[in-house]
């Protein structure tokens, strides 16, 4: 990975994609995709990472109750403003 503004484009992408509605055909798999990207860059753990990986294939199955329910990715739920 590159530093600087292709970085950061690649950051702005795949936050989009971490967040992509639920429900939405294939969204799952992005989300995953995109949590591969920021595990990849040290900025999630690879606890976080395996919910990812299981609700990919479950495109309503919103990750971040269960990673709250783990007790993992505290840093992760916080980032994504989550609270619940």
């Amino acid at each position: 990975m590159t530093d600087g503004p292709d970085r950061d484009a690649e950051a702005a992408e795949n936050w989009a994609l971490v967040n992509t509605p639920l429900g939405e055909p294939w969204s799952g798999r992005a989300r995953y995709a995109a949590a591969m990207v920021f595990y990849k860059r040290g900025e999630m753990n690879a606890e976080t990472l395996e919910v990812y990986r299981i609700c990919s294939r479950l495109d309503a199955e919103d990750p971040l109750p269960i990673i709250r329910d783990r007790g993992v990715g505290r840093d992760w739920l916080k980032r994504m403003g989550f609270k619940g």
